[in-house]
C-alpha cells in the first residue's frame, strides 16, 4: 500500500466515526421529536421532575431561547454552513475524539435544520420541535448534543488533544488552532544553534598560523640570501 492509499484509508476511518456519531444523534433527535408530536399534542404536559423538568410541545421559529425568531431563514442558512464546515473538518482530523465530537455537533445542527426544512411554509422558515421544558427554556435532544459537543471541544482544547497529529504525513494541527489551520505545508521548526567541532577550530587556527608563517618566510629568506651573498 503506497502512502497516498494509506492516507485515504486513514481519513475514511475518521470520517466513518464522524458519520456514525452524526447518525446516532439524528436518530435520537428525530425519534424523540416524533414521540413528542404524538404524545404531547393537544396541550398535554408530562411532569418528569415537579417544578424542575417537564415535557411540553413547543414549535420554536428562532434559535435557543427564541433568539432571532423573526429571521428563521437566516438561522437555517447558518445551520447549513455549519454542517458543511463540520463535514469538511471530519476529513481533516486524525483523532477519534475530535471525530466523535464533530459528528455529535453535526447531528445536532442537522436535526434542527431538518425541522426548518420539513415544516417550512415558505423557504427555510420551519419551526423547530422543542419539548424539554427546563423551566427557563424549552429545547430538544439536538440542543443537548450541541451543548455536549461544545463542552467536549473545550475539554479537548484544554487537554491539548491535537486536532491532527500528523502521523499520516499531513501537517499537524494543535488543539488551539483546529479551526484556523488551512495550510498543508509542514510547520517551520526553530533553528538549533550549531556547534563547531574542536578539530575544525584547531584546523582553522593551524591554517591561519601557517599562512602567517608563509607571509613572514620571504623576509627570512631574503635575509639568509643576503648573508649568503656577503659570505661569497
Amino acid at each position: 500500500m503506497n502512502p497516498s492509499q494509506a492516507t485515504r484509508r486513514s481519513r475514511s476511518k475518521y470520517v466513518a466515526v464522524f458519520a456514525v456519531a452524526a447518525v446516532i444523534v439524528l436518530v435520537l433527535d428525530q425519534g424523540t421529536k416524533a414521540w413528542a408530536k404524538q404524545a404531547l399534542s393537544g396541550g398535554n404536559i408530562i411532569e418528569v421532575i415537579p417544578h424542575l423538568l417537564s415535557f411540553v410541545l413547543v414549535h420554536n421559529p428562532g434559535a435557543s431561547l427564541g433568539f432571532a425568531s423573526g429571521h428563521t431563514w437566516v438561522i437555517s442558512i447558518l445551520a447549513f454552513v455549519a454542517c458543511v464546515l463540520l463535514a469538511y473538518a471530519s476529513a481533516q482530523t486524525d483523532s477519534h475524539e475530535w471525530a466523535v465530537l464533530l459528528g455529535t455537533a453535526f447531528g445536532g445542527a442537522a436535526g434542527n435544520l431538518i425541522d426548518r426544512v420539513v415544516y417550512a411554509e415558505h423557504v427555510l422558515d420551519g419551526r423547530v420541535v422543542d419539548f424539554i421544558d427546563y423551566g427557563w427554556s424549552v429545547g430538544n435532544v439536538a440542543d443537548i448534543f450541541l451543548t455536549i459537543a461544545g463542552i467536549g471541544v473545550c475539554a479537548l482544547v484544554l487537554r491539548g488533544v491535537a486536532f491532527r497529529s500528523g502521523l499520516d504525513g499531513r501537517k499537524p494541527i494543535p488543539a488551539e488552532a483546529y479551526l484556523s489551520a488551512t495550510s498543508d505545508e509542514p510547520a517551520e521548526m526553530p533553528a538549533e544553534p550549531s556547534e563547531e567541532l574542536p578539530g575544525r577550530v584547531i584546523a582553522s587556527t593551524s591554517g591561519s598560523d601557517t599562512d602567517a608563517g608563509k607571509a613572514d618566510r620571504p623576509e627570512e629568506d631574503s635575509e639568509v640570501n643576503g648573508r649568503g651573498s656577503g659570505a661569497r
